[in-house]
C-alpha cells in the first residue's frame, strides 16, 4: 500500500485564473475559425444553422435548470460550446428541427442527466450526433443534403467518394484542396488549415490535451498506411485520410473533451491511439463511411478503465 504525504498550506489560496467560461471561450473561437470558411461557401444557411445549434443548446440548459431547480449555468459557455461543436458535424442544409433536437440529446441526455459538466461519461456532441445519424441518416448526409438544396459544388465529400466509389475516384482530392478546404462536408470540418490552426491554439493556451491528439493522429496515420502498403489500389494514403470525414474535428475537438478521455499521459497515448486505429479500420473494412464518431464513442467507454494504467515514476518508488 502506498504512503504517501501531502503537505497542503492553509486558507487564504491563490486562483490560478483558470475557469470552465474562460477554456469554453478558447474552444468556441478556435470552432468559429474553422467554420468560417462554410460562411463563405454556402452563406446564410451555414450562418443560420450554427446560430440555431449554439442557441438551442443554451436554452435546453436553461430549461433543465429550471426543472430541476438547480443554479443556472449557461453562463458558463459550456452549452454553447456544444453548440457550436455540433454544429461543426453538421451539413449547412440541415432541417432546423434537426439541429434543435440534436442539442436537446446532446445537452440533456449526453451531460445533465449524469449531473452536469464533468461528470458525463461520454462526450456530448457525439451522443446527439449518433442519435441523430440513427434516426435521421438520409438528411445529415452531406453529398444529399447539398445536392438536394440544389447547390453547385464540384468536390462532393471525399470520404464518402472513396467509400461508394474506390480509390480511383479521389485523385482529384490532392493535398492543397482538402487543405483549404475545397470538399463538401460538415460545416466545421473541411479546411484542415481552419482546423489545425485553432488545434495549435488550443494546444498552446493549454486548453487540451496534445498527447491526445498527436496519438489519434498517429493512430490515422500508421494504419492507413499499412493499408495502402498492402494494397494503394482500394485504400487510400494516410493524408488523405487525415484531411477528410471528422478526423481533425475528432481529433481536436471531440476526443480531447476532459469528462470522456483519460488524464494520465500513458492513458492518453492508448487512448488517442486506439480512436485513430479504429477510425481506420471501420472505414476500409466497416460498413460506415467515417467511423470518428463510432470510434470515440467506444473509447468513451474504455477511458476508465485505461486511466487505471499507472507508470512507475523513476528514482521515487511511487506511481502516477
Amino acid at each position: 500500500m502506498l504512503n504517501n504525504k501531502y503537505i497542503v498550506s492553509h486558507s487564504p489560496f491563490i486562483h490560478i485564473g483558470s475557469c470552465i467560461s474562460n477554456r469554453s471561450y478558447n474552444i468556441m473561437a478556435a470552432a468559429f475559425l474553422a467554420i468560417l470558411p462554410s460562411f463563405f461557401t454556402y452563406g446564410a444557411p451555414a450562418i443560420g444553422a450554427v446560430c440555431l445549434a449554439i442557441s438551442s443548446a443554451i436554452l435546453w440548459e436553461l430549461l433543465m435548470n429550471v426543472i430541476s431547480k438547480s443554479e443556472y449555468t449557461i453562463g458558463d459557455g459550456n452549452a454553447a460550446t456544444i453548440g457550436i461543436i455540433f454544429s461543426m458535424l453538421l451539413p449547412a442544409t440541415v432541417p432546423w428541427w434537426v439541429v434543435i433536437t440534436g442539442t436537446g440529446v446532446a445537452v440533456v441526455m449526453g451531460k445533465t442527466i449524469y449531473g452536469g459538466i464533468g461528470a458525463n461519461p461520454f462526450n456530448p456532441v457525439l451522443i446527439g450526433y449518433a442519435l441523430l445519424k440513427i434516426s435521421w441518416g438520409d438528411l445529415l448526409s452531406i453529398d444529399e443534403s447539398l445536392l438536394n438544396y440544389n447547390f453547385d459544388y464540384t468536390m462532393a465529400s471525399a470520404i464518402d467518394a472513396l467509400k461508394n466509389i474506390g480509390v480511383e475516384s479521389v485523385d482529384k482530392y490532392t493535398l492543397t484542396n482538402l487543405f483549404l478546404g475545397n470538399q463538401a462536408g460538415g460545416m466545421g470540418a473541411t479546411c484542415g488549415l481552419a482546423l489545425l490552426a485553432g488545434g495549435l491554439y488550443l494546444i498552446a493556451r493549454g486548453m487540451i490535451r496534445w498527447e491526445i491528439c498527436v496519438s489519434f493522429l498517429t493512430g490515422i496515420i500508421l494504419t492507413s498506411l499499412i493499408f495502402n502498403l498492402a494494397d494503394p489500389t482500394k485504400f487510400a494514403g494516410p493524408m488523405f485520410h487525415v484531411f477528410t470525414g471528422f478526423t481533425l474535428v475528432g481529433a481536436i475537438f471531440l476526443a480531447t473533451e476532459d469528462s470522456s478521455s483519460p488524464v494520465n499521459f500513458v492513458p492518453m497515448l492508448i487512448y488517442g491511439l486506439g480512436c485513430g486505429v479504429m477510425i481506420i479500420l471501420i472505414r476500409n473494412i466497416g460498413k460506415f463511411p467515417d467511423g470518428v464518431v463510432l470510434s470515440i464513442i467506444v473509447m468513451n467507454i474504455v477511458s476508465p478503465l485505461i486511466d487505471k494504467i499507472r507508470t512507475k515514476s523513476r528514482g521515487k518508488g511511487s506511481y502516477a
